[in-house]
């Protein structure tokens, strides 16, 4: 896993055409989805990327590594033991900044001020999953870039809720940086999460740096695609997204699709007093102790800012 360590502070315009064709309809539009506007497309990529570094081998008191099948091929994860209490557990999967398609080390202690391994969750007994995607990990298939990634998390998602020890029920989706980008985006596509946490997403993927960007970014339908904004009206399954006031960080987006929606499902929360990486510690051990108690039959999950600025001392 190769951790975030860069921001991206900007976010650039769209292309003004598209020399493949037409864009989409405005995402206003609420008579299509995501889903169905992905439907039968094909990314075409702009180069071929892959990952030669295998997966590590965790801890084993902590993790095992299991393998899922998604439709690019088969996939190694990294899950949580089965503590063999004969429960069934609720459940997370995460998925990581930086190179969101490669798993590494989760398991090592993080410091306070930046926690993306979002250890709170399996240290409060949450059962975590961390699924390698395509072209990471040395997986089949190439990296998309945001698209071909969301089918492999669902599948992720599919293994999971097929665990002995988990409630299939109770499971929740997160992820920071571009893994809380590619979070937003899978909650564009489906309800099959209890509730999904992404902190710190874009608006819009082209303000990421072309590493992250393999597709045909002249195209300005690959783009809308895997832009989350447009897509917003398509949550059906309830969404909290958090970031920072303070920099670095990607407030703007959070901003902007605050702005740009009305949909009761998505819920965002600038948080005072921390930043891109320090929000992370406080708020998903907050979420933690939050998923724990959301055992109903359907989610009772609801926040509110006052108690999220609390745990940074406002």
């Amino acid at each position: 896993m190769k951790i975030l360590n860069l921001i991206i502070l900007g976010l650039l315009l769209l292309p003004a055409c598209d020399r493949r064709g037409s864009h989409l309809p405005n995402a206003q539009d609420k008579a299509i989805s995501l889903t169905e506007a992905r439907r039968g497309f094909e990314t075409t990529l702009g180069r071929s990327e892959y990952d030669q570094e295998p997966v590590a081998e965790p801890p084993p008191q902590t993790f095992q590594v299991v393998h899922y099948d998604s439709p690019a091929g088969r996939f190694p994860a990294y899950l949580m033991l089965d503590p063999k209490d004969g429960k069934k557990h609720p459940a997370l999967i995460w998925i990581t900044g930086g190179d969101c398609n490669t798993i590494g080390d989760v398991w090592s202690a993080a410091p306070a001020s930046n926690d993306q391994t979002a250890s709170a969750f399996r240290k409060a007994g949450i059962v975590m999953m961390f699924p390698s995607l395509r072209g990471g990990n040395e997986n089949p298939g190439a990296r998309e870039g945001f698209f071909g990634e969301v089918q492999d998390v669902l599948s992720a998602a599919e293994f999971l809720g097929r665990q002995q020890f988990v409630d299939p029920n109770r499971i929740y989706l997160g992820g920071h940086s571009t893994g809380g980008t590619l979070a937003l985006l899978v909650a564009e596509c489906s309800d099959r999460f209890r509730a999904v946490f992404s902190f710190g997403p874009v608006a819009k993927v082209e303000g990421y740096p072309p590493e992250f960007l393999p597709f045909d970014t002249s195209s300005r339908r690959e783009l809308e695609l895997r832009a989350p904004i447009r897509w917003l009206h398509s949550i059906k399954s309830p969404v909290f997204v958090f970031e920072g006031t303070r920099r670095p960080g990607n407030l703007d987006s959070l901003k902007a699709m605050a702005r740009a929606t009305t949909n009761p499902m998505v819920h965002f929360f600038p948080v005072s007093g921390a930043d891109h990486f320090s929000i992370l510690a406080p708020t998903t051990q907050f979420l933690a102790e939050s998923v724990l108690r959301d055992d109903g039959p359907v989610t009772h999950l609801a926040f509110n800012g006052q108690e999220l600025n609390q745990l940074f001392g406002n």
